[in-house]
């Protein structure tokens, strides 16, 4: 399964983007991590590995603006600094 099948099967975490096939991969992390539940993390971590998953969101929250709420970047933070 590619990263876009995945997240062809949960449209309701992209609610209002209308042509999944070219999301980027960052864009569907965001979502996951953001608006899923952990069966759907430990999905994407399998399809894009814990490593990747791990250097996107690293990537994104270096930015002064991301999407991620504060709970969640700093959860993920502890998290990807434990496991990878």
């Amino acid at each position: 399964m590619t990263i876009r099948q995945f997240i062809k099967q949960r449209p309701q975490l992209m609610w209002y983007i209308k042509d999944l096939e070219h999301v980027s991969e960052a864009s569907i992390v965001e979502h996951v991590l953001n608006y899923g539940d952990w069966d759907d993390v430990e999905k994407m971590f399998k399809i894009l590995t814990i490593k990747n998953t791990a250097r996107i969101f690293r990537q994104q929250i270096k930015n002064k603006r991301h999407n991620y709420s504060p709970q969640i970047k700093n959860y993920f933070k502890l998290y990807f600094e434990k496991y990878v």
